[in-house]
């Protein structure tokens, strides 16, 4: 899927060199036979309105957005474990999926960063890459619902993953959950969550940069092998830190990426 490699970049940290290629992605986006209508000319009014913004205010909104608190954080792992020692096997487990695919990546990228996880599925063929989306749907469902609810136009990128996954999603319920949140990214509430100290990983532990430089993988990279997916069980953290069950109807209990 290059579709994911198009979303991932524009989840990504906003950049100069990605304005100056927007006829390029705007004309993929709609070329892409993977994406529906609505999906496509969703993404294209982004991209026209996001890139006719100073570059720096749409960096400032970028942070606003998704690095103040945690309800929008992108990294897929916050959402199941916040700070937990279980997010810390969870981010092995996921390093070594990438090992077994032939994917290096920077010691100072944290490997459930999602553009960087799109970024490794579109090396992985449709199968494969769709049978990871739908390992994460309900996260990224999560996060299309919580950017709907802020009206913001972030919202549409989510939304298309989550079709291109092709999961079964109760989004009344997501709905219901998300009015009843507080918002997590005032300063009042964001002194309140980061009280406890960071958890951090690996030998860069000082760092916590996501790095954004970067993703594209290495020319030994494998693509369309088999690899196993079972990145998380499926429960959800709220803005509290409480369990939520996940809306996402799982069709097997074990999957493989090669639909053994």
């Amino acid at each position: 899927m290059n579709v994911l490699t198009l979303i991932s970049h524009l989840i990504d940290y906003p950049t100069q060199a990605l304005c100056d290629e927007q006829s390029l992605i705007r004309r993929l986006i709609q070329e892409d036979d993977s994406l529906n209508t609505v999906d496509k000319e969703a993404i294209d009014q982004f991209i026209v309105s996001r890139m006719q913004m100073p570059l720096l205010d749409w960096q400032s909104d970028y942070d606003a957005l998704f690095e103040r608190g945690r309800s929008l954080s992108l990294l897929l792992f916050e959402h199941l474990h916040g700070e937990s020692r279980d997010r810390g096997q969870a981010m092995i487990d996921l390093m070594t999926q990438y090992k077994q695919a032939g994917l290096a990546i920077g010691v100072r990228e944290l490997p459930d960063h999602i553009p960087l996880f799109l970024e490794f599925l579109s090396t992985q063929g449709e199968k494969n890459a769709r049978l990871w989306l739908q390992d994460v749907s309900h996260i990224l469902a999560l996060l299309q619902v919580r950017l709907v609810e802020r009206e913001n136009d972030y919202a549409c990128l989510f939304t298309a993953l989550v079709n291109l996954a092709k999961a079964e999603i109760d989004f009344n319920d997501l709905i219901k959950q998300v009015k009843g949140e507080v918002r997590d990214d005032t300063p009042e509430a964001i002194d309140k969550v980061w009280e406890e100290e960071m958890v951090t990983f690996g030998a860069e532990a000082n760092s916590t940069a996501c790095g954004t430089s970067n993703h594209k993988p290495s020319d030994n990279q494998r693509r369309d092998q088999e690899v196993p997916i079972h990145l998380m069980d499926p429960i959800l953290k709220n803005t509290d830190g409480d369990s939520i069950t996940s809306s996402t109807k799982k069709n097997n209990a074990t999957k493989t990426a090669g639909g053994h």
